[in-house]
């Protein structure tokens, strides 16, 4: 593991997060509380929803209940660990911690991309294809899809994070970001690390590039059947059970875009701003985005939110 005789194996990381902004921080930390809070109760809500009533118990509300359950999981991740660092003045994080930070993260964030797949295809079917739903579109299909997301979501961050804590780390343990990014990980390595980049771009293609492709012509189809129904209301309704779900799809893949696709500023005296945007940009990416599919899937869902009100009645009924 060592480089030098002058260097030792790292043991443990210091995470930047906004130290070179401490204006910023108890402001970041109340805002980023009161998004995870509400990406709690949101969430939450939407499970116990899908899970409770059972007009509920389709495929679609599935997939949505297992998408709520992976956006706590993913921001129970880093948001708690993002927390503490603006109330700490050095956040260190041991390495093995850091390391299952990362996996958890790559994980939650590629079963998401799949999962996102599967749910277009859902949509495919029951629009296009609406005689056949109930056959193709069955609970010994709609699960399995649902465990295969979770899988290969999992698979492909055990390659990634085995490669990446098997690199020596020996000089700088500095991580300037707020969780352990992998990509920021990987800048502390003292070794070649071509293998991970090459890894990472397969893996960009898998889980961005193919879901893309596969998404857009799911919708592509989507709407040109909804185009073809010959009422105006029918072509409402059609598209209802659709929006919610292409607006979630639209903002995880243009944060994930932007996030990984802007170019870098060449320009020196704009670095510290860069800097900023590079932690900011991820930060949204994992705590706005969670935060607004609940939001999302609630107003433009009118049997998520006639479910949300019968159990507050029986609450209400109860006490």
């Amino acid at each position: 593991m060592e480089k030098s005789n002058q260097t030792s194996p790292v043991v443990e990381f210091i995470l930047l997060g906004l130290s070179a902004h401490p204006k910023l921080e108890k402001t970041f930390f109340v805002l980023i509380l009161l998004m995870y809070l509400v990406i709690l109760l949101g969430n939450g809500v939407l499970i116990l929803v899908t899970v409770l009533d059972s007009r509920l118990h389709t495929p679609m509300y599935f997939f949505l209940g297992n998408l709520s359950f992976l956006d706590i999981c993913y921001t129970t991740s880093s948001v708690p660990l993002v927390l503490d660092g603006f109330l700490t003045r050095q956040m260190t994080i041991s390495f093995s911690a850091c390391a299952v930070q990362m996996f958890l993260s790559f994980a939650m964030a590629g079963t998401e991309c799949v999962l996102l797949s599967m749910m277009a295809f859902d949509r495919y079917v029951a629009i296009c294809k609406p005689l056949r739903y109930p056959m193709v579109m069955s609970k010994a299909v709609y699960v399995p899809m649902a465990a295969s997301s979770w899988t290969i979501g999992g698979a492909a961050s055990v390659v990634h994070t085995t490669l990446t804590i098997q690199l020596p780390f020996c000089g700088d343990n500095i991580i300037n970001h707020f969780t352990c990014e992998i990509l920021a990980v990987l800048k502390l390595a003292c070794a070649d690390i071509s293998i991970n980049v090459i890894s990472m771009g397969v893996t960009n293609v898998i889980f961005l590039g193919v879901p893309v492709l596969f998404i857009s012509f799911s919708y592509v189809f989507i709407i040109a059947t909804i185009l073809r129904i010959p009422s105006a209301e029918g072509r409402k309704k059609a598209f209802s059970t659709c929006s919610a779900h292409l607006t979630v799809v639209i903002i995880f893949y243009g944060t994930l875009f932007f996030m990984y696709g802007k170019p870098k500023s060449k320009d020196p005296l704009g670095t510290d701003e860069q800097d900023l945007s590079d932690k900011l940009i991820p930060l949204f990416y994992g705590v706005v985005t969670p935060m607004l599919n609940p939001i999302i899937y609630s107003l433009r869902n009118k049997d998520v939110k006639a479910a949300v009100r019968n159990l507050v009645a029986q609450k209400q009924v109860s006490q």
